[in-house]
């Protein structure tokens, strides 16, 4: 008898690729993302697609309207939520990972500090690099719970467009910020890491909506 295979592994799959899809803007926000139409671009059945959509609503990566499911477009006041809440988060993520962090975390934070120091203006590489850097920042807070709700709240920041990398003399200042945030990691300076990473996101906030009153187009970017 022929073994049925289990569709969870194939709406895990699903899940992953349409995640990236929304954060590579495959789909514009306000777009419809419709069952029928994912199915046919993943060459799969509707039912493992059916069962990536629910999770992405509930990730709030996909909200529901009366047009069916769309990609979320965030306004002003949710920028500002979101941003409030990343400022508290990397911030106690930034002073945990102080009090934390190994000797090879830092080694390979401080190498992530070389790479963004000699990459300059390639906003593209530097949204991959933030990444990076952050992520190891995050892992090194030895926190699971708080690495797990930075990472839901990372996923609702790249709906935004753009990037702060691509904004004139971003790439130095950033880079200044970041040294700022490893160094007192490396320095076991809870409090310098918290405030340091804290001044960052107001950076980052602050140039978002200038972004956002600027320019209307661009890719969507990482948390930066």
């Amino acid at each position: 008898m022929q073994r049925v295979r289990s569709k969870a592994p194939l709406a895990g799959r699903v899940y992953a690729e349409l995640k990236k899809a929304l954060h590579t803007a495959r789909f514009e926000p306000g777009e419809p993302v419709r069952e029928e139409a994912v199915a046919k671009w993943l060459k799969v059945s509707r039912t493992p697609v059916r069962e990536a959509l629910r999770r992405l609503v509930s990730d709030n990566l996909l909200v529901s309207t009366e047009h069916g499911l769309t990609v979320p477009q965030l306004n002003r006041d949710q920028i500002f939520e979101l941003y409030a809440m990343r400022e508290v988060l990397e911030g106690a993520a930034a002073a945990l990972a102080a009090q934390h962090a190994s000797a090879a975390a830092v080694d390979f934070m401080e190498q992530m500090l070389r790479e963004e120091a000699a990459t300059k203006n390639d906003a593209t590489r530097l949204v991959e690099i933030n990444r990076e850097l952050h992520g190891c920042i995050y892992r090194a807070a030895n926190n699971r719970y708080l690495v797990r709700t930075l990472q839901s709240l990372q996923d609702e920041l790249e709906q935004l467009r753009g990037t702060t990398f691509a904004w004139p003399g971003r790439p130095p200042d950033a880079l200044k910020e970041h040294r700022a945030i490893v160094q007192a990691i490396k320095r076991h300076d809870a409090q310098a890491a918290e405030t340091a990473a804290r001044l960052h996101v107001r950076s980052a906030l602050r140039l978002r909506l200038l972004i956002m009153r600027q320019d209307a187009g661009g890719p969507r970017a990482a948390m930066t």
